[in-house]
């Protein structure tokens, strides 16, 4: 318990078919995409299981995601995210920009799942310790409820209690702080402060605080680690800063802990643990990727995009990239892009990047059905949603099942006669269709509300007849 030593437990993996039912909690329909999600999942658990001559040479199967904005691509990688027990970024490609204009290096992406894997593994490492962090915490709250007694009187109780001390040759400030370490005032202190009687106390606690000069440094591509280099460099050379607050037992308690939690951690083996779960098991989700697609341009933003794609490829291939933790390795990182690829095709993408990305899926516009069951079914249902925030205002609200048939009918309209913006669509429509119940619900004094076909029509049709008026408010 609470040894660092001990052999790394790591969390049962979903199975495939396991992975697909925790999406459909969430996201409706594109069981296509959530197979290919699924098997790179588990091909990460089974590469593991591999031997190493082989397993080396295993390389990830890369995910193209295609589809219209509004059907779910994102919701399946912030989903996958907390299924996924490794580090997990999901980041816009629209960010990077060719190296020498101004934007961020594609580089970047690795340092950041760096980051989160070192943040990860550290919230693993001091979990374990934690027993030994409370008990020490618990000692050191004991100390400043139970201050020792002066030197003078130190030393005179020392003489008196423990005379064999001066014999034996070990300093009566020692004899005396085991004494009082193990006082029946202090028990009696411990017993009080573990049944809570202690804990609207305020105690004044002195924790330490990493004094970090602020340098700023304009970065541009391969610039962006300097800055935390320099802050690391300055911070090991100046006096470590510690910060008085004054506060009750228990949230001193807790900030000693984590103190000594802190303290416990080997941060050397949590950053060598942190490569190697980025390089084995990290993934990237690359969203609006078709955004860089396409070739070059001769005026205009565009400039750069064949370049940032170019910029792209050895990190997707395989390169080594330097962290504030060491070297890291993008050969076994899984890279899942999405688009909705409107204006381009995936073909657009430079034959090198397509090469890396073997595997694409096509996600399909969501229909009217579609529409009534993301309104229901998943555990986060916009129904759902506007209920429990109504409640809140002692508001109990219900729609009928036509209601619901309704909103999803003028979504789908909508979204015909205008961009399709997929399931985004139902909350322009919800809005519009809410607006009067959520502005007067603290002041309603009839508090059932029922929301049937016939309201719906009432609220939205004149909107949707006109087609300029629709424009602008759906």
């Amino acid at each position: 318990m609470g040894e660092t030593g001990t052999e790394r437990k790591e969390p049962r993996p979903y199975t495939p078919r396991e992975i697909v039912a925790e999406l459909d909690k969430y996201v409706i329909g594109q069981h296509n995409a959530k197979r290919s999600v699924a098997i790179a999942l588990r091909n990460r658990w089974r590469r593991q299981r591999v031997e190493k001559d082989l397993r080396d040479e295993i390389a990830p199967k890369n995910i193209i995601m295609i589809g219209p904005t509004g059907v779910g691509k994102t919701e399946i990688a912030r989903r996958l995210s907390k299924l996924a027990q490794s580090p997990f970024l999901k980041i816009e490609a629209s960010k990077f920009t060719e190296v020498g204009y101004v934007g961020r290096d594609v580089e970047s992406m690795v340092r950041d799942l760096t980051e989160l894997a070192v943040n990860m593994v550290r919230a693993e490492e001091m979990a374990k310790v934690m027993v030994k962090a409370r008990e020490m915490a618990e000692e050191r709250m004991l100390d400043l409820l139970l201050p020792p007694p002066r030197r003078g009187a130190q030393k005179a109780e020392g003489r008196e209690n423990s005379p064999e001390g001066a014999e034996t040759g070990t300093s009566p400030e020692l004899v005396l702080a085991n004494s009082v370490k193990s006082s029946p005032t202090r028990e009696r202190l411990r017993k009080m402060l573990r049944e809570g009687k202690l804990d609207n106390r305020m105690v004044e606690l002195e924790l330490s605080q990493r004094q970090i000069p602020v340098v700023e440094i304009f970065s541009n591509a391969g610039m962006e680690d300097i800055d935390f280099n320099l802050k690391e460099m300055f911070s090991s050379l100046l006096p470590k800063k510690t910060k008085r607050r004054r506060v009750k037992v228990p949230e001193g308690l807790e900030l000693l802990a984590e103190e000594e939690s802190q303290k416990l951690v080997d941060m050397d083996r949590v950053s060598s643990l942190a490569v190697e779960k980025v390089e084995q098991a990290g993934i990237i989700f690359l969203d609006e990727i078709d955004k860089i697609a396409g070739r070059e341009s001769t005026h205009g933003p565009d400039v750069s995009r064949e370049g940032v794609q170019r910029d792209l490829l050895p990190i997707v291939e395989g390169t080594t990239v330097s962290t504030r933790y060491g070297m890291v390795k993008t050969d076994h990182i899984l890279f899942i892009a999405a688009g909705a690829f409107h204006v381009s095709k995936p073909s657009d993408l430079i034959p090198e990047l397509q090469g890396r990305f073997p595997i694409r899926v096509e996600l399909e516009s969501l229909t009217k059905a579609d529409f009534v069951r993301i309104l229901t079914e998943p555990q986060n249902a916009l129904i759902k949603q506007y209920k429990a925030l109504l409640e809140t205002e002692g508001i109990d609200l219900t729609f009928s099942e036509d209601a619901i048939a309704e909103i999803a009918e003028i979504a789908s309209l909508v979204n015909q006669r205008m961009e399709n913006i997929g399931a985004r669509r139902l909350h322009t429509v919800l809005e519009r269709l809410l607006d009067e119940i959520s502005f007067e619900a603290p002041d309603r004094s009839e508090k059932k509300i029922a929301i049937d076909a016939g309201y719906v029509r009432k609220k939205l049709v004149e909107i949707i007849q006109d087609e300029d008026l629709s424009r602008y408010i759906l």
